[in-house]
């Protein structure tokens, strides 16, 4: 008895299972499309993100009376750019943003290298005390800043420090926040073994920090100095007590003294605000590409 076999016919060729779209083979190394839902959500954040700002321009373009009237205007005038003249030059803001962006440069660079040193040490150093030290550090950031403005004040009245940058300076130079911070991304980006390779290889302590620490915490640094410059940017409380418009004023001290009188004038209060607003968005415009790359660097890293 004998058997044939039979080939199957040469056009059919067994089929191939379907990948639909969902499946882990097209998700795999494929880049995922947004739906229009996700465009619209998208869309009303950043409409109510930008409202505040060209408000602020559309107040600045019209005068009290129409600023007062129901419904206030939702488009600009005509006055915008003549504010902004009157502003600059009432408020002395070119001397001002200068004064600024000194006290912010260097407060902002001083934060970030000693956060960073001082995180390091925080994360991956033993020493006795540690954790006890970190829970100092930590705590102060529970303590509100205005018990220590009276003391402060003191102490820079002490050193003829009054109407000078250096009294806007020295207080914010370190921060807790930033060593908080820098402690827990060097906990997660920096390996025990690179350090130990680095230490058998006979670097000291400073080398590793300078060849090893801040190169990885790069991402870091850079969104803790942004963070940083904003801040001390915009701080008011203090400078506005040690220093005076007529002296060394910085921004926010200048557009403070905007619009003085019986009746302030509105539009020229928000247009100093607008001037004072653009340096930050200029530099965030310029670097926000290199922040956010490297902020999603380190996360692939770590």
């Amino acid at each position: 008895m004998t058997t044939t076999l039979t080939k199957p016919p040469a056009d059919r060729v067994p089929e191939q299972p379907r990948r639909g779209r969902g499946s882990k083979a097209s998700r795999a190394g494929g880049q995922m499309h947004a739906g229009p839902i996700a465009y619209i959500v998208l869309a009303l954040f950043t409409i109510g993100s930008l409202f505040p700002l060209v408000w602020t321009a559309i107040a600045a373009s019209r005068d009290n009376q129409r600023l007062a009237q129901t419904p206030p205007p939702f488009w600009f005038g005509a006055n915008l750019f003549d504010k902004l003249e009157i502003a600059w030059n009432d408020a002395n803001l070119g001397e001002a943003m200068l004064n600024t962006t000194i006290v912010a440069g260097i407060s902002s660079l001083t934060i970030v290298l000693m956060s960073t040193i001082a995180g390091f040490a925080f994360a991956k150093l033993r020493f006795k005390g540690r954790n006890a030290l970190m829970l100092v550090v930590v705590g102060t950031m529970m303590v509100p800043p205005q018990l220590s403005v009276i003391p402060l004040y003191m102490m820079v009245a002490k050193l003829d420090w009054t109407d000078q940058l250096q009294a806007v300076i020295f207080p914010s130079l370190v921060s807790a926040f930033g060593v908080f911070f820098m402690r827990q991304y060097l906990l997660q980006a920096l390996p025990d073994e690179i350090i130990e390779a680095a230490r058998v290889d006979g670097a000291s302590s400073w080398r590793v920090i300078w060849h090893v620490v801040f190169p990885t915490a790069r991402p870091a640094m850079a969104v803790l100095g942004m963070l940083m410059f904003v801040q001390v940017w915009n701080d008011f409380l203090w400078p506005f007590l040690v220093l005076t418009q007529n002296g060394n004023p910085t921004v926010q001290v200048a557009v403070a003294g905007l619009g003085r009188g019986f009746t302030p004038d509105q539009a020229l209060i928000m247009a100093g605000a607008l001037l004072g607003t653009l340096p930050l968005l200029l530099v965030f415009a310029i670097f926000g590409k290199q922040i956010v790359g490297g902020i999603m660097q380190g996360a692939v890293k770590g």
